[in-house]
């Protein structure tokens, strides 16, 4: 099984891990360079920000697609595994 969602939605969140992977580089030169603790602090709660972005349209599109052709199926599997994700979250 694939990701949920159309194509141009599966290129969306590609170009926004692009994005994301840029911004982790970026982080990992600043280290190298001795930046401020502070800026540095900044930029990882940046990527951690545009990360849970990412998390929370694929749980959309998982819970709008896979799950409810899942409860249309009368198939509970999607939903234990699911909420097994859930559970493991800090």
């Amino acid at each position: 099984m694939g990701l949920c969602g159309t194509d141009q939605d599966k290129e969306r969140l590609l170009k926004r891990l692009r994005r994301i992977e840029g911004q982790v580089r970026g982080l990992a030169a600043m280290v190298e360079q001795n930046k401020d603790c502070i800026d540095v602090l900044r930029q990882i709660n940046s990527v951690s920000g545009a990360l849970r972005g990412i998390w929370t349209q694929i749980i959309g599109d998982h819970l709008r697609g896979c799950i409810s052709n899942s409860l249309l199926q009368q198939d509970e599997k999607l939903i234990d595994e699911f909420m097994e994700h859930l559970r493991k979250l800090r």
